[in-house]
C-alpha cells in the first residue's frame, strides 16, 4: 500500500465539547469554525439548546454560531448526552454552580460509565445529587452556592479535572488539585487562561482562582490529533509514500502517540507551528518505517489513553514485545476497551493478553484475518479498519459506522490515503 497527499481530520473533539460550553455562557454570540460535528458533538449541542442556548446546525465547513445568555437556565425536560463522557461531565462541573435541578442521562453505553469520580468532589463543592442507577446515569443535579476546594484526584483524568476546574469558574471559588500520574489533556486550563483566569502550577498542585470574564469569542477548533493518530498509523504500516495531516492540534498533552511511536521507530515530523487561543497547531508529515517494540510506562498512559487501541495495532505488526502498563482505566470508557483490543488482537492472529492492568503485545508477521467485535467503541474500530490496510488482510468489523461518534467519515478518509484499501 502506497499513501499519499494532504489530509485534514475532524476538529478535536475535545476542544469543540468545550468552546460550545463556554459560549453557551457568555453574553452574546460567538463564532466557532471547523467544530467537530460527530454524534458527541452534537449531544453537546442539543443539551446546551435545553439550556437556553442558540446554537446553530453543526454542519461540516459551516461555521456554528452560539448565542449565550450568560446562565444556564432549568431545562424542561431530562439531558440526554448520548454517548458522550465529556458532555456529561463537563456539564455536570457547570450545572454545579446553578440553583436549579437537572437530571442528566444517555444512551445503554453511557448509563454505565462511573459518574462518582465526578459526583464526588462537585458534591464536596457543595452540590447535590440524586443517583437513579448506582454509580451511572440518570443523576440528577442541583447546584448552587459552592465552596472552594482542595482535591486529591484519585485517577488522572481530564474529564474530572475539567468538570472540577469549571465548577470553580461558574462558581467563583478557588480550585486546587493534584492528579497521582502524568498529565492529562489541558484544553481546559488553556481556554480558561484565554479568558483571563488565573491559573497556576506549584509541587503537583493545579490552582485556578475567579478573576477571569467569559467574552464572546472567533474561534477556529484546529483538527482532532486523536483522529489524526490513525491516518499516522495507517501511513506507518504503508510501504511507501509519504502523508501530511495539516492544521492538526499539537497540545503536547495529547500527543504522547507520536513519543511512542518514535521509540518503536516510526517517522513523523511537525511544521508549521503557530499558536491559536493558547493551542499549538500544525502540520503532521508521515512516513512508512518498521516498528519495534517498546514499554508504555504508567506516567505516559494520561497523555495518550485514547490512542492505545491504536497503538496495539500497531505493537501487533512491530517486532518483539509492546507492553502498555497500568491500562485499567480502559475498561470503564466506551466499552471494556482493554478486554476488547486484546480479545480482537487474538481474533485476528495476532498475540495479545491482559495481565493484572498491563496489557502486553507480541508483534508477528502473519496477514490479520478474522472478525472483530466493537461492541460500538468507535476508537476500535478505526484501529482494526487501520490494521486492514495490510496487505492482503481481510478483517470483518462489525460496527465501522460507530466511528461517526468522533470521525465522521472515516472510512472514506481511510480510503482516500491508502488507494482505496480500507
Amino acid at each position: 500500500m502506497k499513501v499519499s497527499g494532504s489530509v485534514r481530520v475532524p476538529g478535536d473533539k475535545s476542544i469543540t465539547h468545550r468552546v460550545l460550553l463556554l459560549s453557551a455562557l457568555t453574553k452574546g454570540i460567538s463564532h466557532i469554525g471547523g467544530a467537530l460535528t460527530s454524534l458527541d458533538a452534537q449531544s453537546s449541542a442539543r443539551v446546551l439548546r435545553q439550556l437556553g442556548a442558540e446554537v446553530s446546525p453543526l454542519r461540516k465547513g459551516a461555521t456554528v454560531t452560539v448565542r449565550g445568555r450568560g446562565r444556564f437556565q432549568r431545562p424542561e425536560r431530562a439531558l440526554f448526552c448520548g454517548n458522550s463522557g465529556t458532555t456529561t461531565r463537563l456539564l455536570l462541573g457547570l450545572l454545579a454552580a446553578h440553583r436549579f435541578s437537572a437530571t442528566l442521562t444517555g444512551d445503554a453505553s453511557l448509563r454505565r460509565r462511573p459518574m462518582r469520580r465526578v459526583t464526588t468532589p462537585l458534591a464536596t463543592m457543595g452540590a447535590r445529587f440524586t443517583e437513579q442507577d448506582g454509580d451511572g446515569l440518570p443523576v440528577t443535579i442541583r447546584g448552587g452556592a459552592l465552596r472552594p476546594l482542595r482535591y486529591e484526584m484519585p485517577v488522572s483524568s481530564a474529564q474530572v479535572k475539567s468538570a472540577i476546574l469549571l465548577a470553580g469558574m461558574a462558581g467563583e471559588v478557588d480550585v486546587s488539585l493534584q492528579e497521582p500520574s502524568g498529565r492529562s489533556r489541558d484544553h481546559t486550563e488553556r481556554l480558561l487562561q484565554a479568558f483571563g483566569y488565573p491559573i497556576s502550577e506549584r509541587d503537583g498542585w493545579l490552582h485556578l482562582r475567579p478573576g477571569g470574564r467569559l467574552e464572546p469569542f472567533d474561534l477556529q477548533v484546529p483538527g482532532d490529533p486523536s483522529s489524526a493518530a490513525f491516518l499516522v498509523g495507517a501511513a506507518v504500516l504503508a510501504e511507501s509514500g509519504e502523508l501530511c495531516i495539516s492544521g492538526v492540534g499539537l497540545n503536547p498533552t495529547r500527543i504522547g502517540f507520536l513519543e511512542v511511536l518514535s521509540r518503536m521507530g516510526a517517522r513523523t515530523t511537525m511544521e508549521n507551528l503557530a499558536p491559536h487561543f493558547g493551542e499549538p497547531v500544525g502540520d503532521l508529515l508521515v512516513r512508512p518505517a518498521p516498528l519495534t517494540g517498546t514499554e508504555v510506562k504508567a506516567s505516559e498512559i494520561p497523555g495518550l489513553i485514547d490512542e492505545i487501541p491504536l497503538l496495539a495495532v500497531l505493537a501487533s505488526r512491530a517486532s518483539g514485545t509492546t507492553t502498555f502498563r497500568q491500562v485499567g482505566e480502559l475498561r470503564v470508557k466506551e466499552s471494556d476497551r482493554l478486554g476488547l483490543i486484546a480479545e480482537n488482537l487474538r481474533s485476528v492472529g495476532a498475540e495479545a493478553e491482559v495481565v493484572g492492568d498491563d496489557l502486553v503485545v507480541n508483534g508477528r508477521e502473519s496477514v490479520p484475518r478474522g472478525s472483530v467485535r466493537t461492541a460500538g467503541d468507535h476508537r476500535l474500530a478505526m484501529a482494526f479498519a487501520v490494521l486492514g490496510t495490510v496487505p492482503g488482510a481481510r478483517i470483518r468489523i462489525d460496527d465501522l459506522a460507530c466511528a461517526a461518534v468522533s470521525f465522521p467519515d472515516f472510512p472514506e478518509t481511510l480510503r482516500s490515503i491508502s488507494g482505496g484499501r480500507a
